[in-house]
């Protein structure tokens, strides 16, 4: 047919007409799943896989375990498999799940606000020593992982967590993970309001409760009374930061939409005081907007961060409020500006009742169950039954009387666990990298490890507060973009042109009231190998060229590229 004014689409292009089926969002009627992850969330909740552990997989051993609950409904119990030995970085994002897949787990113990007794944390010990080949790796999320984990043992494992009050439930999946919490909650001296009841009653309504099991995808929360901003709040899907109000006293800021990974965003004030009797209530709302409002349709949209960019702060209170809490909130203050340059509770504190607090180091968050096992006893034996987990890594023993400081102290150093660490010791952090993740491309754990060494003894003078963030892949577990000095694992060609494990530079990230990313320097790639020559020599340049009491952060901001290069 030719073509005609009348018809002028005989001679067009024909284009296939396609529905938009929406952003999957279920306050708007979309509830048909429109992807596997939906799919397999709607056909079983995933709180319900623990059944099947008990009775089916632990009998019948990991080749019985149905693929939507291998790599799916069995993260909403903590449970990750973890990368097979021996595949390289090259072949991460090559290979089909089932080809990267070891028949061992990952298992996430959660441990809400950092708090444990010296009781759980032996038990936490003894299973890593009896069922975990000894791995116990500390999180930035105040966690603590398994690996080696064979589905046989899991059972036993749940009975001996649970009996001393520890769980994994939605540890991992697209449920209300871990509550993070100042880890000095209760006890520090300058503490503004002590934010435990709010985490306990969060626990007692959210947490395994299926009108929350199925989120678009994971939910992150904080809650923390710390002038300090202990928490990094800023990155979390929800955040409650402790402030005073000139009116109502002490209570919290209410922050939403934070995040990192691939596209990272930084949480936003929704300017609204909480007081502390409802912190539950206000979590219990945002997290109901997830739910009902978030985005399901394409899995790197589904966190909560992308919703508050398209709402915007005023009109996500505003659903808050009138659709959720039935009531307006109150207008409040912002924190305010962290007096201490860190964050982590290291070193030797004075608590609010006369008694001490020791936090210390272990290396980039790798201990293992023995040595767990000998800190509860340490803390034991200087009169203390209780130890906190930190986001930077970290331990701290609590409720130490002043006599038993220096022994304690010492006790730690035998086991390296400094008290006292260099820059560097404290200031470095490392996710699991690829010994044991699956998305990971470099190794990072030992790297971070030897690059303390290297730079305690290039640089054995230096004192500035700087953080080194080693991660093993693009997602951020180890929070690269608010570094001083992030780096990004990722296959780089070295000098002869070979394909080798190196980093792509973060530099000058910050958390604080300062919040923001790393800058990222054209073509500023370094290989494993090169990194301690790389950060001795952008370390020393900041020395030379920094102004009095500059902060590297703003001193990378205002660099030129010949410097961070």
């Amino acid at each position: 047919m030719a073509a005609t004014p009348q018809n002028p689409a005989a001679s067009a292009p024909r284009r296939k007409v396609s529905r938009h089926r929406g952003e999957g969002q279920w306050a708007v009627g979309h509830f048909t799943p429109l992807n596997g992850n939906e799919q397999f969330k709607k056909d079983d909740d995933g709180l319900n896989v623990r059944t099947r552990i008990e009775t089916i997989y632990s009998k019948r051993g990991f080749d019985s375990i149905d693929p939507n609950d291998l790599r799916g409904r069995m993260r909403w119990w903590g449970l990750y498999t973890q990368r097979k030995p021996g595949i390289d970085g090259g072949k991460t994002a090559v290979l089909e799940p089932e080809e990267l897949d070891d028949k061992y787990f990952m298992l996430r113990v959660r441990i809400d606000g950092g708090r444990l007794t010296t009781e759980q944390l032996r038990v936490i010990g003894e299973i890593s020593q009896e069922f975990a080949r000894g791995t116990a790796d500390i999180t930035d999320r105040q966690n603590v992982q398994y690996h080696w984990i064979r589905i046989e043992d899991v059972p036993e494992i749940w009975d001996r967590l649970e009996a001393v009050g520890l769980s994994t439930t939605e540890a991992c999946g697209d449920t209300p993970r871990v509550i993070i919490g100042s880890p000095v909650a209760g006890i520090a001296e300058d503490e503004i309001i002590d934010g435990t009841p709010a985490i306990e009653e969060i626990q007692r309504r959210i947490i395994g409760n299926k009108a929350f099991s199925n989120l678009p995808r994971k939910f992150k929360s904080a809650i923390s009374g710390s002038p300090l901003l202990d928490v990094a709040h800023e990155i979390n899907d929800v955040a409650f930061v402790g402030v005073d109000h000139p009116e109502h006293g002490p209570g919290f800021d209410l922050w939403v939409g934070g995040g990192l990974s691939t596209n990272p965003k930084i949480g936003v004030r929704l300017g609204a005081w909480v007081p502390l009797d409802e912190v539950a209530d206000v979590y219990e709302g945002v997290i109901s907007i997830f739910r009902d409002y978030g985005y399901r349709r394409l899995r790197t949209r589904a966190r909560l961060k992308f919703l508050v960019a398209d709402w915007g702060a005023e009109k996500f209170r505003q659903v808050l409020e009138d659709e959720y809490l039935k009531r307006k909130l109150v207008d409040g203050p912002a924190p305010a500006q962290p007096v201490e340059r860190w964050r982590d509770h290291v070193g030797v504190h004075r608590q609010q009742d006369g008694r001490f607090y020791v936090g210390f180091a272990p290396r980039v968050g790798r201990v293992d169950g023995a040595t767990l096992s000998k800190i509860a006893d340490l803390a034991e034996a200087h009169g203390s039954g209780r130890v906190r987990t930190t986001v930077e890594q970290k331990m701290i023993v609590l409720d130490v009387e002043e006599e038993q400081v220096a022994s304690l102290v010492e006790a730690l150093e035998a086991l390296d666990l400094t008290a006292r660490p260099s820059a560097f010791r404290r200031g470095t952090m490392a996710c699991t990298g690829i010994e044991y993740c699956k998305l990971a491309i470099v190794e990072t754990k030992q790297r971070g490890s030897s690059l303390i060494d290297e730079l305690e003894r290039r640089l054995p003078d230096f004192d500035e507060p700087v953080t080194i963030n080693i991660n093993g892949c693009p997602n951020a577990c180890a929070r690269i973009q608010v570094a001083d000095i992030g780096l990004k694992g990722q296959l780089v060609l070295d000098k002869d042109g070979e394909q080798v494990e190196g980093f792509q530079v973060h530099l000058g990230g910050a958390l604080g009231l300062e919040a923001g990313f790393g800058r990222k320097v054209r073509g500023l790639k370094v290989t494993s190998e090169e990194l301690p020559d790389y950060v001795e020599r952008v370390l020393k340049r900041f020395q030379e060229e920094r102004e009095d009491g500059e902060r590297f952060a703003a001193w990378a901001a205002r660099a030129s590229e010949e410097a961070l290069s």
